[in-house]
């Protein structure tokens, strides 16, 4: 099984990896990540936009990779009443067309991330700043650093992924 991903972030990459391995356990998986444009902006503010990115980065990775299935994953912030929420969503295509759409866990984002979110900067770049580390969008991310690393990138957008292959371990429940 081929597995075309819409990034070449090794994060992202290995948590597509782990999805498609606990999913298809006696399947032959090779993952390839592409570099494609989500065509979306680089922080994308709803969850539409999110989807609309990670749609894209999959088309294009399905279609540049030749592959069995193509992967977008877009992480955003969401605007839910008075909060600001950080979640990544992904969307799994096969070669037929299907598509399966799932998100990761979702977290509140604290208005001092926001204040500096709305001038411009990118939760990435924000959560780099704050944690003193750098380039932690390759490592645990948003989520590693407000949660201590219980909870990282990797794992977030590895649990997404498997809720956006539910729709290919029972394509039965999805024809009409």
């Amino acid at each position: 099984m081929n597995v075309a991903v819409g990034s070449t972030n090794p994060v992202k990459i290995e948590a597509v990896k782990e999805a498609f391995q606990a999913a298809f356990p006696n399947e032959k998986i090779e993952i390839i990540g592409y570099m494609v444009k989500s065509r979306v902006s680089d922080q994308p503010m709803s969850d539409d936009e999110s989807i609309n990115g990670a749609t894209n980065r999959a088309n294009e990775a399905l279609k540049i990779g030749k592959a069995d299935f193509g992967v977008g994953l877009e992480g955003g912030i969401q605007k839910i009443g008075d909060k600001w929420f950080d979640c990544g969503w992904v969307v799994i295509v096969n070669k037929e067309g299907k598509m399966g759409i799932a998100s990761s866990v979702r977290i509140e984002t604290p208005m001092k991330m926001m204040n500096l979110i709305h001038h411009g900067k990118e939760l990435g770049d924000v959560v780099d700043i704050l944690s003193g580390q750098t380039n932690t969008k390759q490592a645990g991310g948003h989520f590693g650093f407000m949660t201590n690393g219980i909870i990282n990138r990797k794992e977030g957008y590895m649990h997404g992924a498997v809720m956006a292959l539910s729709r290919f371990l029972h394509s039965e429940l999805w024809e009409s």
